[in-house]
């Protein structure tokens, strides 16, 4: 069993009231004219873009020009990460801002996971919460797995949106699928013009044209397996070879769990196959780009580009033949949990990374502040807002990564709870087993120092874990700073613009 407790005998601080945040437009200052008083009040709140990608990786990011180019005018997030590295509860924790342990969505089928396991709480969601706010809200490409169920018209759609674009059938082809396209199902081929990335490329763009304000759920399938990309990138990246970074094909595995001392070491054939899905991965999101491209040049041609905030993540990472693991997700490996986010907007600072511990569970908070709207007292992230901003101001020094492991996914880890701190990865299995790597020492993850470490740094990582674990609610931002806020090393929040420092995360730039 994993230890659920709170430890040292600490209280949590849980606040149930609804909590209504204030735009980040509105800014106090000097008394002016009546004139110019009713003009600021009157300003209309920002326009919101979030670009989900499905399995994209940090890795390699600088090779597709659309993508770079908003890095380059926004604000980098180099260590962001997902509440669970799976698609479903991954998705869900984004819809409802909460860990997976509050809203039980622990894997992509039913019973423990997928659409059926969600649909008891769409009725609270980013969509209700941002139409509430007065925002027009559509969210196109993919919902959550196993949607639509058998138990809802494959015209379903969810509370909060006034627009809706989602496949229900053939999801990850990319062709021959069928869309819901606001409640008609529409039928497409297997032609170039029906390839789903640039579908959903042209109706993002007709929606951001038309009225504001307007909250954009833009979520593609790429770069998800089987990664089938656009006709037109089908040369593009010949011959190139999946990263051999210091942890593919690792040697020794011996102080690893159980798990991942089973697999052996990749042979030629296996390492061919990763390196095809490497370059077929690298095409879809060549796609991807493509879409960003037509986002952000839809909305500079309305005249809506500096009134609009513009996020680009993942659900979850994707590894490649490290720590001897063939391609895919769900492990607690930094490639798995660790995901893009760039955020370009009004008064985000180009150029800049920031390197404070950021969350999936931070986006709804982020939307909500930004459109003056209401989230529910269930709502455990905090808002980047402040962040995005360049302010300093008191932060978590820990996330929170959960995995449950369905009895239909035996090839996946044993059920795991993971704990990120700026220092620190420390991960504790169903099994007994751990992990605990110094990611300053040891950015990739090869030496297990589980056994071997102080014992009260173990301690005092795993009664982290079992805070965050064990917290809901507004308890969740107490619980990820047990330890006080922004410690000392490595220094919370630091930016910079150029070369990365040693031992650095890879981020564009």
């Amino acid at each position: 069993m994993l230890k659920r407790s709170l430890a040292c005998g600490l209280a949590l601080a849980f606040l149930a009231a609804p909590l209504t945040i204030t735009p980040a437009t509105a800014k106090s200052g000097p008394k002016s004219s009546p004139k110019a008083s009713a003009k600021a009040a009157v300003k209309a709140p920002p326009n919101v873009v979030f670009i989900l990608a499905d399995d994209l990786d940090t890795a390699d990011l600088h090779r597709f020009p659309n993508i770079s180019r908003l890095a380059s005018s926004g604000t980098t997030f180099s260590h962001f990460y997902v509440t669970n590295p799976w698609c479903c509860p991954s998705r869900s924790s984004i819809l409802r801002a909460q860990y997976i342990h509050s809203h039980g969505v622990t894997s992509n089928r039913f019973p423990t996971g997928g659409f059926p396991r969600f649909k008891p709480l769409e009725e609270s969601t980013i969509g209700t919460w941002m139409k509430a706010a007065g925002y027009r809200t559509a969210l196109f490409g993919k919902y959550l797995n196993q949607y639509p169920s058998p138990e809802v018209p494959r015209t379903y759609i969810p509370p909060g949106w006034d627009e809706w674009a989602v496949p229900v059938t053939n999801l990850y082809r990319e062709y021959g699928y069928a869309l819901n396209d606001d409640g008609i199902i529409v039928e497409r081929g297997e032609q170039p013009e029906d390839y789903l990335t640039d579908v959903l490329a042209q109706k993002a763009a007709g929606f951001v044209r038309r009225s504001d304000p307007f909250f954009l759920y833009l979520t593609p399938t790429a770069p998800h397996r089987p990664a089938n990309h656009a006709p037109r990138h089908a040369d593009a990246f010949e011959g190139v070879k999946a990263p051999r970074t210091p942890s593919y094909n690792q040697r020794d595995v011996s102080a690893e769990p159980l798990w991942v001392q089973q697999r052996g070491r990749m042979s030629p054939r296996v390492k061919r196959n990763i390196d095809q899905m490497y370059r077929d991965r690298l095409r879809s999101t060549a796609g991807l780009d493509d879409l960003v491209g037509t986002v952000v040049a839809a909305l500079e041609e309305a005249g809506k580009l500096d009134d609009t905030y513009i996020f680009f993540g993942s659900d979850n990472g994707f590894h490649l033949g490290q720590h001897r693991l063939r391609s895919g997700k769900t492990t607690p490996y930094e490639e798995d949990i660790r995901v893009p986010m760039i955020v370009r907007g009004p008064g985000v600072p180009a150029g800049r990374v920031d390197t404070s511990l950021g969350s999936t569970v931070d986006l709804g908070p982020t939307f909500a502040e930004l459109a003056g709207a209401q989230v529910p007292g269930f709502v455990e992230g905090r808002s980047l807002v402040p962040l995005l901003e360049g302010r300093r101001v008191p932060w978590r020094d820990a996330v929170l990564v959960e995995f449950d492991k369905p009895d239909y996914a035996p090839g996946c880890p044993p059920t795991y709870r993971a704990l990120r701190t700026e220092t620190h990865a420390y991960v504790e299995y169903a099994t007994g087993e751990r992990q605990l790597y110094d990611m300053i020492a040891d950015p990739h993850q090869l030496t297990n120092l589980a056994a071997t470490a102080d014992p009260a740094l173990v301690a005092g990582l795993s009664g982290r874990l079992a805070a965050l674990h064990a917290c809901s609610g507004a308890g969740c931002r107490v619980a990820d700073t047990i330890l006080g806020e922004r410690s000392d090393f490595p220094p919370s929040g630091v930016q910079w613009i150029g070369p990365r420092p040693q031992n650095a995360p890879h981020v564009i730039g």
